[in-house]
């Protein structure tokens, strides 16, 4: 799906507010995907990734709640999404269930679809800030503001070398480095002569086959690239 626009899920048994809720915000630069329950949410999930999930609480089968804590305890990929709910409940309890199970934010019915606008808004920026630290790498994501690496939920250990080698492809996604670029980088003490091995050692982490690498390749006659999936 190739689009610039923010991908947003939005997810609510009611099907008139989600026809309505689903126009309004495409008018204002989403592009939308609806679902009808959990369920068909988890669906989606599957296929798509979104900037951005809108969660009604009062849902048969599965609450809203719920569904949150699935997103927040699921790969680092998903657990990642900005959530929003929206419930007609709006006890302080209620509110504090919701941002406790993970949400960022809370709007109870009725509410203005404008202020709904400014909240999407709010988060997308928020997250934006957030988004470049978050490496992903087919079923490997690697957190560098936590310097966490992950395939799917199982952690995976890295060496102090190993961290600070993919902080730097990181910070250089894309781009060809040579040995001598990452040794200048590198904070610390690091010998060129070992970068291969460093390099074989971080594939066998972050690869599917560290024979075939897709993600850490090597330019012939220059270096190495960092080539992430999302």
């Amino acid at each position: 799906m190739m689009t610039n626009k923010p991908h947003i899920l939005l997810v609510d048994d009611d099907e008139r507010l989600r026809e309505l809720l689903c126009k309004f915000l495409v008018e204002n630069g989403f592009f939308v995907s609806t679902a009808r329950g959990a369920n068909h949410a988890r669906q989606l999930m599957q296929v798509f990734i979104f900037d951005l999930m809108i969660l009604d609480v009062m849902m048969p089968e599965e609450d809203g709640l719920s569904l949150t804590n699935f997103i927040r305890n699921s790969t680092m990929r998903l657990k990642n999404t900005p959530l929003l709910l929206l419930t007609a409940r709006g006890e302080i309890e209620d509110r504090i269930a919701g941002l406790s199970v993970g949400a960022d934010d809370y709007l109870t019915k009725p509410f203005d679809p404008r202020e709904l606008l400014l909240r999407l808004q709010s988060i997308l920026r928020r997250s934006q800030t957030n988004a470049s630290s978050l490496l992903l790498l087919g079923q490997v994501s690697f957190d560098e503001q936590l310097n966490r690496l992950e395939r799917g939920n199982v952690p995976i250990s890295l060496t102090t070398v190993e961290s600070s080698l993919l902080k730097i492809f990181s910070r250089h996604r894309g781009k060809i480095l040579t040995r001598e670029d990452l040794v200048c980088e590198y904070e610390g003490e690091l010998n060129p002569r070992t970068i291969d091995v460093q390099i074989t050692r971080l594939r066998k982490k972050i690869e599917d086959d560290p024979k075939v690498p897709r993600y850490l390749q090597t330019v012939r006659g220059k270096g190495y690239m960092l080539i992430p999936s999302s």
